[in-house]
Formats: C-alpha cells, structure tokens, sequence
C-alpha cells in the first residue's frame, strides 16, 4: 500500500506576506544586534577613558592596593581592618604594661578626650583604674582619631587644612554625582604624600587626645618608649584609609561608592546591627539594656547615592555597613571593678546622648574641623 503524504498547500499571496514579515523580523533584529554593538563599544571606550583618568590602567603605586589587587571590596577591607585593630590593641597593651604615669592620670586625660573636654565626674568612692579599663579606653582614643581624623578626611597632603578643603570639595561632588566624585577622589589620590609624616602624627594627636598626648609624652621625640609606638599605628592607619579611598571598589558591584568610620561613644545603647561585641555580655544575653563600655575599633560604612527619583534626581545616599564597630559593654567592665554605677561612667550620672559619629541610623557626619571651620 503506498503512502499518501499530506501537503500544506498556501497562496502565493499568503507565502509572499509571510516572507515579506520574516524579512522584516530579521533586518530588526539585526539592526538591534548592531546597535548593541556599538553600545558595547562605547561602554568600553567610557571605561577605557575612567581608568585612564583613574591610573587604574597601569601598575601604579594607587591601582595596586596593600593586598595585591586593583580594586578593594569587603573582604579584604575586613581583612586590613583585623590587621590594624590587632596593632592599636597591642600598643595599647604595651602602655598598660609598662605606663609613664599612674593609671588614674591616664584614666582622666582619656575619659577628657573621649568626651572631648567635658568628662563625666568621678564620685569620691571611685575605685582606682586598673589595667583592663585602662587599655580599653586607649583603644577608644585611638580608635576615635582614626576615624575622626584620618578615614573621614581625605588626606592628600601635609597640610591640614588643605586636606579639609579637599575633603568638603568631594562631598560637594559626591552630592551631584558620584561616579564623578570617584574618579576625582581616586585621581586626586595619585599625588597624595606616600607616608604619614611625624608632623602629620602629632597634628592628629594634638587634635584628638591632646590630654593623652600631653600626659604619655607623646608630644616629645621621645624614641624607644612603649607610648611612642602610636606613631606607627597612625602610620599603619593611613596606610589602610588609603586603601580605602585611593583604590576602586569593586564592593557590591558599585565602583562610585566610598567608605566612612564611625566610632559609637561611651554610655550609648548598644545596636546590633552596628556593633559587635569583643567580650561576652551578660545584660545582653539576660535581654536587659546594655551600654557601650568602650570602642575599640570603629565601625565602616560604605556610602553610595540613592535610586534616581521621578524626576532624575538620587534620593538620600544610602549606607551599608561593612564592618560593625568593636566594642566592650558597660557589664563587662564593670565586671572587672573599673565601673559601678553612680561613681564611674554610667549615663544615668552623665547623662550621655548618642554621639554625632553614629546616630542609630548609621548615618556618619561630614567631617569637620576641630575649631569649627573648613
């Protein structure tokens, strides 16, 4: 039996039409195919010119961050970060082991420049400052000119108030469009001074813990001392904020973002989601409200600019954290006899309100002068 195949059968009209459509469908997708292309290329071209204008595109002393790579992104900022708080926490360590004046001394002039010349009053029953407070609040001190002075400001060149100027100039752009602040920022970067000079060192100091400064002899060219290590924390903590603002980002997949510290003060109610805590808290894991006894190492937001709104314009800059804050809680060192309530650094005697550098928003201020002026 043979087999009787079944024919489809149009007009010629009908197979005319649907050829002339393909046709079509087929020049349309090409054009698109080319016009992609071209977008490809000039995308290319755009970045080409960015790392051009960055030094990205070379193996240049900026490009080429402390960890081996062209761009920085979280992990290896939390990395650099771990490095510098186990070299503030060993300074600090050997100025509690071998002090140049008695703790209580110490323990004044750091609780002076914590709460920047208006101390809380120590009660007449006070106990005497032992090693362990001692030792957390250096930390603090340090940890606080860090971030006040060297990550939030950009430094670029030995003078300060240059480096203020620069620093309001990024902000300015950053505020009108960040990508062009990035590559202002980055390139601005390419002339900055290679090392933290001595001056530069006891600029921050005298600015930020000028008490400490005076009573550990910091202000002297005293070499060899336990105290004189500071030097060399400060010059390990520029090194890190230029990791930070003279690299590109590759953090999130956003290159126009920028990082600012925030140091949470003494006294203020602990935040989960901006502070992670060195010691066990028992308050804590009872649920009871816990303070923060001291910080350790500042926390670390990454700062972005918002979705366009209607009318093309971002929104408020959006902050990530990428590192909490370390800190050590009220409980804790009450626990070691530094802090009892009524005669230590309780809020209830000082009545502390949350500091400007980290609100519970996170949401660090701009930078500014210590006198008030840009």
């Amino acid at each position: 039996m043979a087999y009787q195949g079944q024919t489809d059968i149009v007009s010629g009209e009908q197979y005319r039409y649907a050829l002339t459509n393909f046709r079509i469908a087929h020049e349309k997708v090409e054009e698109q195919r080319v016009q992609l292309q071209e977008q490809e290329k000039q995308v290319a071209l755009l970045r080409a010119r960015i790392a051009l204008l960055e030094g990205t595109n070379q193996n240049s002393h900026l490009g080429v961050s402390k960890l081996g790579g062209n761009s920085v992104d979280d992990f290896s900022i939390k990395n650099a970060a771990s490095g510098l708080e186990r070299q503030i926490n060993r300074w600090a360590a050997d100025v509690t082991r071998a002090p140049p004046v008695p703790f209580n001394t110490i323990r004044q002039a750091a609780l002076t420049d914590v709460f920047d010349d208006d101390p809380p009053e120590l009660g007449p029953n006070a106990p005497n400052a032992t090693g362990i407070q001692i030792q957390n609040l250096l930390r603090h001190a340090v940890s606080k000119t860090i971030a006040e002075g060297i990550v939030n400001c950009l430094i670029v060149t030995d003078s300060p108030e240059a480096n203020i100027q620069l620093t309001r100039i990024h902000e300015h752009i950053f505020s009108r469009d960040a990508t062009v602040a990035a590559v202002w920022r980055r390139q601005t970067f390419t002339a900055a001074v290679e090392s933290c000079s001595e001056d530069m060192s006891r600029f921050f100091l005298s600015e930020h813990m000028p008490n400490l400064t005076k009573v550990l002899g910091l202000d002297t060219n005293a070499k060899g001392t336990a105290a004189s290590g500071i030097y060399l924390v400060l010059e390990a903590a520029y090194e890190f904020s230029r990791m930070l603002h003279g690299a590109p980002s590759s953090s999130g997949g956003s290159v126009d973002a920028f990082y600012r510290a925030f140091v949470p003060d003494v006294a203020i109610a602990m935040n989960p989601r901006q502070i992670e805590l060195v010691k066990r808290c028992h308050k804590t894991e009872r649920g009871e409200l816990d303070r923060v006894g001291a910080t350790v190492f500042p926390g670390l937001v990454k700062v972005s600019r918002g979705p366009q709104g209607p009318n093309g314009v971002s929104t408020e800059d959006v902050q990530t954290v990428v590192r909490r804050a370390q800190v050590i809680c009220e409980c804790a060192l009450m626990g070691t006899g530094v802090v009892s309530p009524g005669v230590g650094m309780g809020p209830g005697v000082m009545g502390v309100s949350p500091p400007p550098s980290a609100p519970p928003s996170v949401s660090p201020q701009p930078y500014a002068h210590p006198h008030g002026g840009y």
